[in-house]
Parts: structure tokens; C-alpha cells; sequence
């Protein structure tokens, strides 16, 4: 553990994650409270946050607890919440793939969209060196896991001080923005990012949030795409 900690590359990836950090703390707090609200006890709603991690599928879950709802309800509601999570595991196996078994296996409980952007853009800079990478993902994953259970259990205390009314979750798009914008650096990938973020509103009707999946996919297209043509007509 003390050559994880001292390692460069998990040092610059845990303090490069503490701004998105700052982002999250509004929606921790509200999850925290979300969990009080359903009538968790202080020992349920940190297991939850320590085990789910994942503040829609966290509200998801507690809100269909209160409601009584069957287990396999709340599994499956948590399942579909989560399917973006697929695409973005297809985008780490090239990257993770030369790494032994305990990192492949142990590197993905850390993956959250804050951690996927600022993971991606690590590796292809450091493509050479997948460890380098994999040490980067995870301080960047650490230091999101343990901000979120601070933010989760200090809102859990605070109780109802804070309404989850005032939809403070406004922050974590944003927070995912400010890390995806620096790697928007070719028209393929901005392509990719004006189709998805169209069709994510265009398709926002769609049940279990299925347009986040349908947009994520077109987008993947559309700037693949453009990346092959952009090779063609470069070789010409």
C-alpha cells in the first residue's frame, strides 16, 4: 500500500480528481439526506454509498425502498440506471487489458464518469506505460470514493437541514463537463458530442433513462464515423 501512495502518477491522479471532488459534494450531501429521508439507519446508507457508489443509482434505491418495493425492482431500476457504465467499460478494456488480473478486476469498482474522463485522457498519454494509467485512475478514483462517502454521511446527519428539493445534483453535469471539454480537441470527437448531447434531449420521453444509452451509442457512431473519413480523405 505505501508504494501505491507514493507513486507519482496516483499522487497526480488523486489531486487532479479534487476539484471534481468539490463538484460532488452538493450531490453527496443530498443523497445523504435522501437516505435519511427513506429511513435508512446511519449503518444502511454507508453501506450503500461504500458498496453502490453511484449517486442516481443510491436515490433510485432508496426511494424505491421506502416505497416497499420488491427487491428485484430495485435491482433492476439500478441496473438500467447504470447501463452507461457499459460503454464506458468497453472504452477501458484496450487500456486495461495488459494490466494483471487483480488490477482488471479490482481498477473498475472506481469507474464513475468523473474517473472514465480523466481516466481516458491519462491513458493515451501514457499508452506506453498502462501502469502509469492504471496507478492515475486509481488516486483519481480514490479520492472520488472517499469524498463521497464524507459528503454521504455528513449529509445522512444533517437530515432534512438540507431539502432535496433544491435538486442540488445540477453540479455533477457540470463537474462531468468541465473534465470532458478539454479532450473535445478534434471535429470527430466534437461531432461525437454535439450527436449524443442532441439526441439525449431529443429522446428525453424514453423510459429507465434509455435515451442516455441510444444518444451514448450514436454519438460512439457518428465519431467513428468521422474519424474514418478523416483518415480517408487524409490519405488522398
Amino acid at each position: 500500500m505505501r508504494h501505491i501512495v507514493s507513486h507519482s502518477e496516483f499522487r497526480l491522479g488523486f489531486a487532479e480528481m479534487l476539484p471534481a471532488c468539490l463538484g460532488l459534494v452538493p450531490f453527496g450531501l443530498v443523497t445523504g439526506v435522501g437516505a435519511a429521508a427513506a429511513g435508512a439507519d446511519f449503518w444502511g446508507a454507508l453501506g450503500m454509498s461504500m458498496i453502490i457508489f453511484s449517486g442516481a443509482a443510491q436515490i433510485l434505491a432508496a426511494q424505491l425502498m421506502a416505497a416497499h418495493a420488491p427487491l428485484a425492482v430495485v435491482i433492476l431500476t439500478c441496473f438500467v440506471a447504470g447501463l452507461r457504465f457499459l460503454m464506458y467499460s468497453a472504452a477501458m478494456a484496450p487500456y486495461l487489458r495488459p494490466l494483471p488480473p487483480r488490477w482488471r478486476n479490482g481498477l473498475p469498482f472506481l469507474l464513475t464518469d468523473q474517473a472514465f474522463a480523466a481516466a481516458i485522457r491519462r491513458f493515451d498519454a501514457t499508452h506506453h506505460d498502462p501502469q502509469a494509467g492504471a496507478m492515475h485512475f486509481l488516486g483519481g478514483g480514490l479520492a472520488l470514493w472517499l469524498c463521497w462517502q464524507a459528503t454521504n454521511v455528513c449529509g445522512f446527519l444533517a437530515g432534512n437541514l438540507i431539502p432535496a428539493s433544491w435538486s442540488l445534483d445540477f453540479a455533477v453535469p457540470l463537474c462531468f463537463v468541465a473534465l470532458v471539454a478539454p479532450a473535445l480537441v478534434s471535429w470527430p470527437t466534437i461531432l461525437a458530442a454535439v450527436v449524443a448531447g442532441a439526441l439525449v434531449l431529443a429522446l428525453a420521453g424514453m423510459p429507465m433513462k434509455l435515451n442516455l444509452i441510444v444518444a451514448g451509442l450514436a454519438g460512439i457512431a457518428a465519431g467513428t464515423l468521422a474519424d474514418m473519413a478523416k483518415e480517408r480523405w487524409s490519405t488522398r
